[in-house]
């Protein structure tokens, strides 16, 4: 310690700078408040010349905590040695574990380890019994990074007869990398303390990385399943089974134990509707299915009947109707299922989804438009509809109309829409279906009024494909003295919607004869593209995307069909080497694409990162 003449000289002559010098701000502070001052300052010599007369009358944690960090810094390990002695003679002896743990903290400081480890067991021995006391040590010990040091404290703990500490074990032994005795911890807490069961599983995404670390999948699932033979009247373990086999996306193994946990918790179902609906957005039609059908064979009075029956249709609606080319034969059975399920169930608002779904089939696919319009119109005569499940019918009602040349029409129900529903995402659908409409009918001006007040939607989806027709018009229209090639376009487009392929093919080949080099000269290719690609002819149309790519690379077309070639390449063709050259070469050429969000992802995806 500082005792000399000197010492107490430079002393005096800091007060008298800190008079002085502070140019009156420290005039009337206290000694503590000009240790803060320096010691926050990081000027250490200055805070301990106050401090160390602090320490001798005012020995509260405050002062020591400010005293024994400014000795570290300033590496003084006698007088930090010292401090902390005479600190642990003071203590109780319920305090004194964690106070021994200080003092092998100082040792560690000043790489003593075999000392530090003699303060460590003697902390152990030390410990008092109780869980504060025990839960105080290993805190102090965890915040050392001493983890075996914790891991020996509740060992210790329990020896002398206080249990109770599944919560801390789980944690520690996460932190220690030992998993599998994590996972142990966890059950055992799990069967006293169900309510931890949201804490359980946020702690194994932290700890394990479910969706990215394969080899922790059979851990969790094998400490589950001993769990389960266990304690087999416990459901929390078959509901944390459940969740995992979700966060892994796993989701027909989910499905066995959401049918036990159901029957057996008498849920009704709900638990399977949620199962369905997650496996149906995360790309798995097939168990949303069985989920769905699962729950509509429980009859009649179960509260999710008409949901469940509604969504079975609706997983194979949806998986049809991406399909390309169009699996007719397949559509027609479908649409006969939902005549079936009307029959049973009859029409009316709980079964108003269907019946859109089944006009949609009926008329785009199937060549019965005057039967689907007119079983939409006699729904839409209802005063019992939900109002967005009626503008749902009125959209699809438009797009019949539409395809049925009756432009006019549509647009009348689309304007309906707009009126109700304004700036709501349906309003702007509804929009958007009126300037498209518009398009097909040549009224380019208003389309492009309408379709820039769409730019700005809160949908992205309908954004972009306001961005994308508005882009179409403005590069290929605004800029041309001549109506006749857009008007010729907009034909064809009508004429594709309407699945008249030849008709279409006709105009476009009118087009280009009529119009040779004109700007419409990539927009003619990509249509007939994906005309051939709807009727299944593959080869042809990827011949297609690669000329619009060779010989139309600076125009509005060229990304889509870098994009498209990419996605044939890699989900049609299976060559997922030349898939992520593609995806590569649009982020690069084109790194302002609407597609290059989904391209960088499955580029990342085929490259492996998220294997890594």
């Amino acid at each position: 310690m500082i005792g000399s003449a000197r010492a107490w000289l430079l002393a005096a002559l800091w007060v008298s700078l800190a008079w002085g010098g502070l140019s009156g701000t420290a005039w009337g502070q206290t000694d503590l408040e000009l240790a803060e001052y320096y010691y926050n300052e990081g000027s250490y010599p200055q805070a301990r010349l106050y401090l160390e007369p602090l320490w001798k009358k005012n020995k509260t944690n405050a002062v020591y905590e400010m005293y024994y960090a400014t000795l570290l810094a300033l590496d003084d390990f006698d007088t930090a040695e010292e401090l902390v002695k005479d600190r642990l003679k003071r203590r109780s002896k319920a305090s004194r574990s964690t106070a021994l743990v200080d003092l092998g903290s100082l040792y560690l400081h000043f790489d003593r380890r075999d000392q530090a480890m003699e303060a460590f067991e003697e902390a152990l021995q030390e410990l008092d019994q109780g869980r504060s006391a025990a839960v105080a040590l290993a805190n102090a010990f965890i915040k050392l990074d001493e983890l075996d040091m914790a891991l020996a404290t509740y060992e210790r703990a329990e020896a002398l007869g206080t249990t109770g500490f599944e919560y801390e074990l789980a944690n520690l032994q996460g932190m220690r990398g030992d998993f599998e005795g994590m996972m142990d911890a966890y059950m055992e807490l799990l069967h006293t303390k169900p309510n931890y069961l949201r804490t359980v599983q946020n702690s194994l995404n932290r700890n394990l990385r479910l969706t990215t670390t394969e080899d922790n999948h059979e851990l969790v699932r094998v400490s589950l399943l001993r769990a389960i033979q266990r304690y087999p009247e416990d459901p929390v373990y078959p509901e944390l089974l459940v969740w995992h086999f979700n966060q892994i996306r796993d989701f027909a193994s989910s499905l066995i134990h959401a049918k036990a946990l159901d029957l057996r918790l008498q849920e009704q179902g709900e638990r399977l509707m949620e199962l369905g609906n997650t496996a149906q957005a995360n790309g798995d039609p097939a168990t949303a299915f069985e989920c769905y059908r699962y729950v509509a064979g429980k009859g009649p009075e179960n509260p999710y009947f008409y949901a469940a029956r509604n969504e079975m249709l609706q997983v194979q609606f949806q998986a049809l109707t991406s399909e390309v080319p169009a699996d007719l034969p397949a559509m027609e059975e479908l649409a006969t299922a939902y005549g079936a399920s009307l029959r049973d169930l009859g029409i009316g608002p709980q079964t108003a989804t269907m019946v859109r779904d089944q006009a949609a089939l009926l008329a785009f696919y199937l060549k019965r438009s005057e039967e689907a319009m007119v079983s939409l119109e006699s729904l839409l005569e209802r005063s019992d509809l939900n109002d967005r499940v009626a503008a749902a019918c009125k959209l699809t009602l438009g797009d019949i109309y539409a395809f049925e040349g009756m432009i006019w029409d549509a647009s009348l129900l689309f304007s309906q829409v707009v009126l109700d529903f304004g700036d709501d995402p349906m309003g702007h659908e509804a929009k958007f279906r009126n300037a498209r409409v518009s398009y097909y009918g040549g009224d380019f001006g208003w389309a492009q009024s309408q379709l820039d007040a769409l730019k700005a939607s809160t949908s992205k989806l309908i954004s972009n494909d306001a961005i994308e027709l508005s882009l179409l018009i403005t590069d290929n229209f605004n800029l041309d003295t001549l109506t006749e090639p857009m008007e010729m376009y907009a034909r064809a487009d009508l004429l594709r919607m309407q699945r008249k392929f030849d008709l279409a093919r006709t105009t476009l080949d009118s087009l280009t004869q009529n119009h040779p080099g004109h700007a419409l000269a990539d927009e003619v290719l990509m249509m007939s593209a994906d005309m051939f690609l709807e009727q299944g002819m593959l080869d042809t149309a990827m011949v297609l995307f690669q000329e619009v790519v060779d010989l139309h690379f600076d125009d509005i077309t060229a990304d889509d069909a870098l994009f498209q070639l990419a996605d044939l390449t890699h989900f049609q063709l299976g060559d997922l080497e030349t898939a992520q050259t593609l995806y590569e070469k649009l982020l690069f050429d084109f790194p302002g694409s609407l597609h290059a969000v989904e391209a960088r992802k499955r580029y990342r995806a085929l490259r492996g990162d998220e294997l890594e």
